[in-house]
């Protein structure tokens, strides 16, 4: 008689329409950006390999609500319920979490995500009704936990599990971080089987996009990233360049609809060796594939060429800051040369960029935020974002924040506004959170809406018809803000 593996829902639980909880800075974006649940769908990954029966809902990408989502996991009948989690989600998830407990009260239901990773007692004491939590990296946890639950075994057996016992909150060893990244499964598989890949955009690639992961870690020092402090660690774990190029052979293959790739690696070009293979390899199967990926300002024109003619058509860089102390207090490790140098290199080597501006940091000032807007103007890159500095538990920002009283509330649910986009949160003495948050506004309007601007984007658009889709997709989205 076969042997019946257990049933597992994975949750990207109900919010906010569109709001990205795997994004960098969780928030429902202005140019209608909405990222894959991509860690919980290299867990699927992970499970489905293991033999267990899985089912995925990303309910803010197909807007549905806890009434529907508990509809479609009552045909799944699940026996364990992994819900994803954000800081600025984290009283909805809870929420989420409760209520279904009361529907699935045998079902085992365990909460991820950066959150509950930094703060595992306060998210447990906030959901008394939550079973467990999984402390980072998950991929392995959840498939012991599975495990354990199907054989009755003991919790305390399972690295990297906080769950509760008899009234008490157990946190067992911490585990280790997957050292061979080559050895998970192909997320796009997931994605393939799983998603609808049509629920999910990024305005400045080509739709319809997947995103994956060729590397974890960030191995640099920039004091506000969620993820390298919170999730993976500042220790980089690339996978190797073939089992990256069999994956893009594999969304080749099969998923045909498919036009660009997104590499969402915190820092893609962190070994430029291994960048230039992945890119020889791309050019010698003549995979014929756009993609864009993430980079630091110190990318050199020989490596980005190489980029180029392997298919990689935009590079979304965080120049954060034109003042080079401001830099410095952050520990960006580049120069205000660099970002010129890197813009004047991404135009030689025909390559789009998407720049990402950050002002609220330590010693901001109204003077240094306007130096910021100059240099975006002169750089005059196909997009940019300017955003106020938002720190979240768990990174040396907020605890700089939090020990100098520059946070304005200590409520999760006001890090978003009342559109579910970022709100500005921290106070210096010279800078109020609300000049940061009207400086944004404003950089955003006067970047976009200059006639140097608008003609770059115009002759973009002549010369190269198949960027009009995604221009107007994100226009679309974007002069609803304005």
């Amino acid at each position: 008689m076969k042997f019946r593996k257990m049933k597992v829902l994975l949750l990207n639980p109900p919010f906010k329409k569109k709001f990205s909880r795997t994004s960098r800075s969780p928030a429902v974006t202005r140019g209608g950006t909405i990222y894959y649940p991509i860690w919980l769908a290299y867990c699927a990954g992970v499970l489905d390999k293991a033999g267990f029966e899985i089912k995925i809902i990303d309910a803010p990408a197909e807007n549905k609500d806890l009434p529907k989502v508990t509809e479609e996991a009552k045909k799944l009948d699940p026996e364990l319920i992994v819900i994803d989690t954000s800081t600025p989600s984290i009283a909805n998830d809870i929420k989420v979490a409760e209520t279904l407990k009361g529907t699935f009260p045998k079902t085992f239901i365990v909460l991820v995500g950066t959150h509950p990773s930094v703060l595992p007692e306060e998210t447990l004491n906030s959901g008394k009704k939550i079973d467990a939590l999984a402390k980072g990296e998950y991929d392995y946890t959840i498939r012991d936990l599975a495990r354990c639950l199907e054989s009755g075994g003991d919790l305390k057996n399972v690295e990297g599990l906080i769950f509760r016992r008899n009234g008490k909150i157990i946190q067992n060893k911490t585990r280790e971080l997957i050292r061979n990244p080559d050895e998970l499964p192909f997320v796009s598989e997931v994605y393939k089987k799983h998603l609808n890949i049509k629920n999910y955009f990024f305005a400045a690639s080509d739709y319809p996009m997947v995103m994956i992961m060729t590397g974890r870690g960030c191995a640099f020092r920039c004091f506000f990233c969620l993820y390298p402090q919170t999730f993976h660690s500042r220790v980089y774990r690339p996978r190797t360049p073939e089992n990256v190029i069999a994956e893009f052979e594999y969304i080749v293959k099969n998923l045909p609809e498919v036009k660009e790739i997104a590499i969402e690696d915190d820092t893609f070009a962190v070994d430029k060796e291994r960048v230039k293979k992945i890119c020889r390899l791309l050019i010698g199967k003549k995979i014929k594939m756009k993609w864009y990926c993430n980079v630091r300002a110190d990318l050199d024109l020989e490596t980005m060429q190489w980029m180029e003619k392997a298919g990689c058509h935009l590079l979304t860089v965080g120049f954060e800051s034109g003042n080079q102390k401001i830099l410095n207090n952050i520990r960006k490790g580049i120069t205000i040369e660099q970002i010129r140098q890197f813009t004047n290199n991404s135009k030689k080597a025909n390559l789009l960029v998407h720049a990402a501006f950050m002002v609220g940091n330590p010693g901001e000032t109204k003077k240094t935020m306007e130096e910021t807007l100059k240099l975006a103007k002169e750089l005059n890159c196909d997009s940019a974002q300017f955003y106020p500095l938002i720190v979240y538990p768990g990174t040396e920002a907020y605890e700089w924040a939090r020990q100098n009283n520059y946070l304005n509330t200590s409520d999760y649910q006001r890090w978003l506004d009342k559109k579910g986009g970022y709100a500005s949160l921290v106070s210096q003495p010279q800078l109020s959170a609300q000049e940061v948050l009207n400086f944004c506004n404003r950089a955003t309007r006067e970047y976009y809406l200059r006639p140097a601007y608008i003609l770059m984007k115009a002759k973009q658009i002549i010369f190269n018809p198949r960027e009009i889709v995604r221009t107007l997709k994100a226009a679309k989205t974007f002069f609803k803000y304005l």
